[in-house]
């Protein structure tokens, strides 16, 4: 997805799960496996036969690697390089409702692939992420952007985050190390730092110049307009259907907002989280 495009999920309170529809493609904490009007394939027998990235030496993409890009009022300098990156923090995914859609390097989402967003990294770069709750490591290739919410550091695959017992949660405590292509192992010197952000004044923003956090993307207009109803339900207002093509596929795509600011969009991440959508992001535009 395009740089502007990552959000991630703090509200005090927590929503009802919300059930799902049939065919409708809402994820409860447990996430059920994508229903055919996402336009998603059934998933593998076992997510975890799926082999991790393998480290290569590639070009910087085309796509994805401004030298600093600005969202929510904050800008973002890409790296030059990501040797020896190692880093902290919280691990998001994003799922059905963004398959097949354009990734900051122009390459389609693959749900099922082992790849990654990062805000800083060059495009591509392969990282080993290890979720310090319970151990597990995969090796994910980033080729996006994101997330842009808190302390959330990487957005990874639905296998990705599969393959470290964190669809559950939705977020997962993780660190991440660049990986080197020629010898298939981390950096040793290396140093644990968040990411180099350029620091600006107050975040920009109005309800005319805000983003929308894409919640689902469907085939059918009325399962669309059915999530639309439930999340109202759920007291999550600002829900709303937009029409979008992707190669010769109509979708509708349902979307919450419009939110001026970082800060609100990690508390109506979370309020969405809450009410069963784990992975909601900044939507394209």
């Amino acid at each position: 997805m395009h740089t502007e495009h990552r959000a991630h999920r703090c509200w005090l309170w927590a929503l009802p799960v919300l059930a799902v529809l049939p065919g409708c493609g809402l994820l409860q904490r447990t996430p059920a496996p994508p229903s055919a009007d996402t336009a998603v394939p059934a998933p593998p027998r076992d997510l975890d036969a799926i082999p991790d990235a393998v480290p290569r030496d590639e070009p910087r993409s085309r796509y994805g690697n401004p030298e600093t890009y600005e969202v929510f009022g904050k800008r973002y300098k890409v790296m030059k390089s990501g040797k020896g990156h190692v880093e902290r923090g919280l691990a998001s995914w994003y799922g059905p409702g963004f398959h097949s859609e354009r990734t900051s390097s122009g390459e389609p989402y693959d749900m099922y692939a082992m790849t990654a967003a990062h805000k800083t990294l060059p495009i591509p770069a392969y990282v080993r992420v290890t979720n310090l709750e319970n151990g597990r490591s995969v090796v994910v290739r980033v080729n996006d952007r994101g997330p842009f919410v808190g302390e959330r550091i990487i957005d990874l695959s639905y296998t990705a985050a599969s393959k470290l017992d964190m669809l559950r949660a939705g977020t997962a405590r993780v660190e991440i190390r660049v990986l080197d292509a020629r010898s298939n192992t981390s950096s040793q010197s290396i140093a644990l730092t968040p990411p180099t952000q350029l620091p600006t004044g107050t975040p920009t923003g109005t309800a005319t110049g805000g983003r929308f956090l894409q919640v689902g993307s469907f085939g059918s207009s009325a399962n669309a307009s059915a999530l639309v109803g439930r999340l109202t339900a759920a007291g999550i207002s600002g829900a709303s259907v937009r029409e979008a093509r992707v190669g010769d596929r109509l979708l509708y795509r349902v979307r919450v907002g419009p939110v001026v600011d970082a800060g609100q969009a990690a508390r109506l991440t979370e309020q969405l989280r809450d009410a069963g959508v784990p992975d909601a992001r900044l939507a394209p535009e």
